[in-house]
């Protein structure tokens, strides 16, 4: 395979819409990134990160002499939690406008750069807030520059325009999409990576499965989609089970978060549709759910919706994973064999759903702003009664 013709230690640069910094060691790429922003009077951050992971993977004590040695004067958020929300983006936004900051440096998952993006668009608009952002009540079109250091291999937020922020007190949990927030620069170090859990190992690699297979079957979908799905699954399916064994195998950890990062760019190119916009109401109501278990346990049922649809391309991007593939039913029991294999077989009533809970979960899907949005796009109608039987097969 041509994976063992690189060396894992050398840093390149990956050109997007984003310069990432990409191998072991490209932590250290942000000394070059602070000389840049202190070049363009950039000389006072707001750092966003969980209360953690940002330490407890080394990646603080880099930033903060590199902050230090460059003269950037900075302040730190902790407060971004698992599906962050518009109260902490409005309580980091008014820290940071209150500080002076010109910039933000996200350090984390997928969590504290959504946050960390919409804390950037505040920053441009302080006359604004974030249910303004994610109620859709304006368009910003400007945002502070951001970087976005990535401590995990899933959400490829880092390297796309979308941003989620939950609504807690309407229990919406829409996604963004503008171009102002692509961060500027962006951080994949895969030797921060290896203090993943096992189940969040697990969790953030589905994930990146989830967004190639909705962006190369959507209406939207391009050829290039579908390119970069196939290796996104081929890379997640070869070292996703090595991740597992060996939470400390770099190579593993090197390819998924490769994977992740194409995924990341694969779905800023074809778009998501139903497995996002059903899952964003279940980590609405249950704001513990994480959001790469609550894709896996809809992902089945998603694929025997689409098979029909999108028979050609599904057998071409999830052989890898599933091997031949003949029919929906078959489709959507080998994805769950798969989920199996990796150790993630739950099911909504695993999660604690009932019956009970499926009106709610499908009138948030038609009624959370935005997610009417991704339901247009999937390749089969998004009638209530088709994202009732999704729900339902989940169970």
């Amino acid at each position: 395979m041509w994976e063992q013709d690189l060396n894992i230690n050398d840093v390149r640069e990956i050109r997007t819409r984003t310069s990432v910094f990409f191998g072991c060691g490209a932590i250290n790429k942000i000394y070059d990134i602070a000389k840049d922003f202190k070049a363009k009077n950039l000389d006072k951050v707001i750092v966003m990160s969980g209360k953690n992971a940002y330490k407890a993977t080394g990646a603080w004590d880099v930033v903060e002499k590199a902050l230090k040695e460059n003269g950037i004067a900075y302040v730190n958020y902790d407060g971004v939690t698992p599906n962050p929300t518009t109260i902490s983006v409005n309580e980091a936004a008014k820290i940071a406008k209150d500080f002076g900051a010109k910039a933000v440096i996200a350090i984390g998952g997928g969590s504290p750069t959504d946050a960390g993006k919409s804390v950037a668009i505040l920053l441009k608009y302080p006359d604004k807030n974030a249910n303004d952002i994610y109620e859709f009540k304006f368009e910003p079109t400007e945002a502070a520059p951001i970087v976005a250091i990535n401590l995990t291999h899933g959400t490829g937020t880092e390297t796309n325009r979308f941003a989620v922020v939950t609504i807690p007190e309407k229990d919406y949990k829409p996604a963004i999409a503008y171009d102002c927030i692509y961060p500027t620069y962006a951080i994949d170090d895969p030797a921060l990576m290896v203090k993943l859990s096992p189940k969040q190992t697990r969790y953030v690699s589905i994930d990146a499965v989830n967004h190639v297979v909705e962006a190369a079957t959507s209406k939207v979908a391009s050829p290039y989609a579908v390119t970069l799905a196939r290796e996104v699954i081929t890379l997640v399916g070869k070292y996703l089970p090595k991740a597992i064994e060996n939470a400390e195998d770099l190579e593993a950890r090197y390819y998924l978060a490769y994977a992740a990062m194409l995924g990341g760019v694969c779905f800023d190119n074809g778009l998501l549709h139903y497995t996002h916009a059903l899952e964003h109401p279940l980590s609405a109501v249950k704001h513990e759910l994480s959001h790469g278990l609550g894709l896996a346990m809809l992902l089945p049922a998603v694929v025997k919706n689409i098979y029909a649809a999108k028979a050609e391309t599904l057998n071409y991007i999830l052989e890898p994973i599933a091997g031949k593939i003949t029919s929906a039913e078959e489709a959507s029991a080998k994805v769950y064999e798969w989920l199996k294999s990796v150790g993630v077989p739950a099911k909504l009533k695993d999660e604690g759903f009932t019956d009970a809970d499926i009106p709610k979960l499908v009138n948030l899907a038609f009624t959370t702003p935005s997610l009417d949005g991704l339901l247009s796009i999937a390749p089969t109608e998004a009638t209530k009664e088709a994202v009732e039987e999704i729900y339902r097969d989940s169970l």
